[in-house]
């Protein structure tokens, strides 16, 4: 293949690199007005009284609204298809205010200056309730986080509002029970994973305006173009025709941009006032007033015989959703769907669980989305039976794991009494190359280097998904331009992922031409097909597929017209993607001359190429992750010294990008193994909540990290092809954890693993 498996350079990797791309900041309005939040000092209270007229009257203020201002109509900031599945328990302002930060008044002015003066001249009384703060008590807690009667669901997702649940779920497969029974031993424990907040580089961020037409235009770093149309048509009450959104380059979004957080806000301003708006939010509301990873609480029990072969597996977990539900029942879903299916040798299993309703930040979409919590606990329980058992855990999982060809009812896309079958798998082989990598056999468990410092080596695995089954879809457009270029025009939205540059390798694979000729223009609801956006590692395998069908039909187009232009039979032709020739090679015609001759006066046409791909499965990607760690035994500090990750994506589709993907992932799961945390104080106010406070990994955190690929084929994918955004954050907490267990015998069941609580769980054993 000439562009397909190869190291192609972004198509704008320079221009980032130089500041050249247009983000949304860069396109704002110099005239349109400024929009700050007034938010709640309390995590639960209801408003008694707000009065909003001396903030009025400050010079340069447009306008102040409070919640009788605005539209009375739930909804929800989730980026999902519909019906989407998150309940709709929002409105634009409440009376109700469900955590510290939780918006209160809008105010928008001809700059900041007059915008913050105005707000801090708004008085409000509030009725001060106890709030729900630790998500293990709130079921059954005396204070309800939505006594709303309004409060609704699309469907039903086992929602009971009156305990605080905001979803409830459950799978079995066989007798879990009875398979326990069956057990020689049985293995249980309780983990804990924390929130963990995006870190993205560019903040939150909307501009908003009324086009010449009436029409209500956004321009905003979003993942989900598409669903932000919808989510603001139906909180404004205006038609989706009457809404536009574009989306410029963005700084990143590791699936926070997945919500609408701030897009209402400018718009409901640019509605009242028909001026443009703008809304930048600053990195104490990205931390502290958008979404985070669901902290989770998971019991985890795996039942097996004396030689290693699984019985039973038993998840039951409980989820943290914060203050409103969005993502709450499908975070929590794939908790239990992107593990069970990876040991398909057990006989039966069983996940259920409850995500509930506190007065914390609402969580949200995080890559990895509820695998990497599972995974964490799933594959640390595993650690455990290995070691019980005496089996060397690698061992143990090449006993069990799912394999190509193998039927599971769990995996994404299974209908009763029809498990879907995996198509491709090489993890047997990633488990190999990595266990080469790390020197598992020298090294594991332990190495001891001196009489403080001990290395230990740990290893985990896991799976995701490509898309969502029977729902994800999206379409792509071709046109051929009067010069013989492309213009791709996309749905998918990159967000430095690289995937524009993915999309154009295969159009341009197809369509046999050079990269130069592929334009892509992503984003735009006006002029882009209908993409749901950049989320659940679609963009790669879903996007991916329709741009192939697109270009094979906008390739089919160009070998007809060729053919009649040329008086030949389209059987007798063959394009080679500069030009339409005669199999005997008697006669040709350039691309360049084809597509002027059809667009001119002669041909009166354009040739446009659809594709359009919905997959009623979700193949998942593996990886394997090893993990050295050196740990001090005096102080309880850990040294990552090596990590490494082997990966099953099917068919790479660009190794630089890949790769790039990957370690971005690792550090990613880095960072919640060891460092980050997302806290709050006993009131409910998010402590930490800029750099200062929050830890991510740096370079020198990081001292080696190494990553291979064991490809297989994937033959519902383009060209082979699965994803890879969302698997590679989920090894490394299990991975780490069992290392550190192995180098002093301390398992740190509670993320993140901290020197103090290595040190504490080493000398409580004297």
């Amino acid at each position: 293949m000439r562009y397909v498996n190869k190291p192609v350079s972004k198509i704008d990797g320079m221009d980032i690199a130089t500041g050249k791309p247009v983000y949304t900041d860069d396109l704002y309005d110099y005239h349109a007005l400024t929009v700050k939040i007034l938010r709640s000092p309390h995590a639960f209270a209801k408003i008694k009284s707000i009065d909003v007229e001396s903030a009025k009257k400050v010079s340069g203020v447009e306008c102040v609204l409070t919640y009788k201002d605005v539209p009375n109509i739930r909804f929800t900031t989730a980026g999902q298809s519909y019906p989407e599945p998150s309940p709709y328990d929002r409105l634009i302002l409440d009376e109700y205010v469900r955590y510290v930060g939780d918006e209160v008044a809008i105010i928008a002015a001809k700059d900041e200056r007059a915008a913050l003066k105005a707000m801090k001249l708004i008085k409000v009384e509030y009725d001060v309730l106890e709030p729900v703060l630790d998500f293990t008590k709130a079921m059954g807690h005396s204070s309800i986080v939505h006594p709303e009667d309004d409060l609704h669901i699309n469907f039903d997702i086992g929602m009971d509002k009156d305990r605080n649940i905001a979803s409830s779920y459950k799978i079995e497969v066989e007798d879990v029970d009875m398979e326990f029974e069956n057990s020689d031993i049985v293995v249980e424990e309780t983990y804990y994973t924390q929130g963990q907040a995006h870190a993205m580089m560019e903040t939150y961020r909307a501009l908003t305006y009324i086009d010449q037409y009436g029409r209500l235009s956004v321009v905003s770093s979003t993942q989900i173009p598409f669903h932000v149309r919808r989510i603001l048509a139906n909180a404004l009450e205006i038609p989706r025709s009457k809404v536009r959104v574009v989306k410029p380059r963005i700084g990143g979004g590791f699936g926070g941009k997945q919500s609408a957080s701030v897009e209402i806000f400018p718009a409901i301003v640019s509605m009242k006032t028909g001026k443009p708006a703008k809304i930048v939010y600053d990195r104490k509301e990205t931390f502290s007033c958008t979404t985070s990873r669901h902290a989770m609480e998971i019991k985890v029990r795996i039942g097996a015989d004396k030689e290693g072969n699984i019985k039973a597996i038993d998840i039951n977990a409980l989820a943290d959703t914060g203050a409103y539900g969005e993502h709450a029942s499908t975070v929590f879903m794939l908790v239990g769907h992107k593990t069970l299916p990876l040991y398909n040798r057990a006989k039966a299993v069983r996940y259920i669980g409850k995500a509930v309703y506190t007065n914390k930040m609402t969580a949200g979409a995080l890559r990895g989305y509820g695998a990497t919590q599972g995974a964490f606990a799933v594959e640390s329980t595993i650690n455990i039976l290995a070691e019980k058992l005496n089996i060397d855990p690698s061992l143990l999982r090449e006993k069990n794991l799912i394999r190509e060809g193998d039927a599971n009812p769990v995996l994404d896309g299974s209908k009763e009494g029809c498990p879907v079958v995996l198509k491709s798998s090489t993890l047997d082989l990633c488990i190999e190359r990595g266990k080469e990598l790390i020197g598992w056999k020298e090294k594991y468990p332990r190495k001891v280097i001196s009489d403080s410092k001990v290395r230990g080596v740990g290893m985990a695995i896991t799976m995701q998904g490509s898309g969502i089954a029977g729902i994800d879809t999206a379409s792509a457009v071709i046109k051929l331009n009067d010069d013989g270029s492309y213009s791709l025009l996309v749905g998918a939205t990159d967000m430095g992922t690289g995937s524009d540059t993915i999309l154009a390798q295969m159009a341009a694979e197809i369509l046999e031409t050079s990269m130069d000729k592929i334009i892509v223009n992503s984003a735009d609801t006006d002029i882009s097909p209908y993409d749901p956006g950049s989320y659940a590692s679609s963009t790669t395998y879903v996007t991916g597929n329709a741009v192939i069908k697109a270009a094979e039909d906008i390739k089919g187009q160009i070998v007809e017209y060729g053919a009649k232009l040329l008086g030949v039979s389209k059987e007798n032709i063959i394009f080679d993607g500069e030009a339409v020739r005669s199999i005997d090679g008697g006669c040709s015609i350039s691309l360049n001359e084809i597509a002027l001759r059809i667009i001119s006066g002669g041909g009166r046409a354009q040739l446009i190429g659809n594709g359009f791909f919905g997959g009623d499965t979700s193949p998942p990607p593996f990886i394997a992750g090893f993990a050295e760690v050196e740990v001090d035994k005096e102080t309880g500090e850990i040294d990552l010294v090596d990590y490494v990750a082997v990966v099953d994506c099917g068919t790479v589709i660009n190794t630089n990008l890949a790769r790039i993907q990957v370690e971005g992932g690792l550090v990613q799961g880095i960072g919640m193994a060891m460092y980050e945390d997302v806290i709050y104080s006993d009131r409910g106010k998010m402590e930490t909540n800029t750099f200062m406070q929050y830890k991510v990994p740096c370079r020198k955190d990081i001292r080696n990290m190494r990553v291979e690929f064991e490809s297989s084929y994937e033959p519902t994918g383009p060209f082979g092809a699965k994803s890879i955004g969302e698997v590679v954050i989920n090894t490394p907490p299990p991975a780490i954890a069992h290392a550190v267990y192995n180098a002093v015998g301390a398992y740190i069941k509670s993320l993140p693993i901290t020197p103090e609580k290595v040190f504490k769980s080493i000398n409580m054993k004297f």
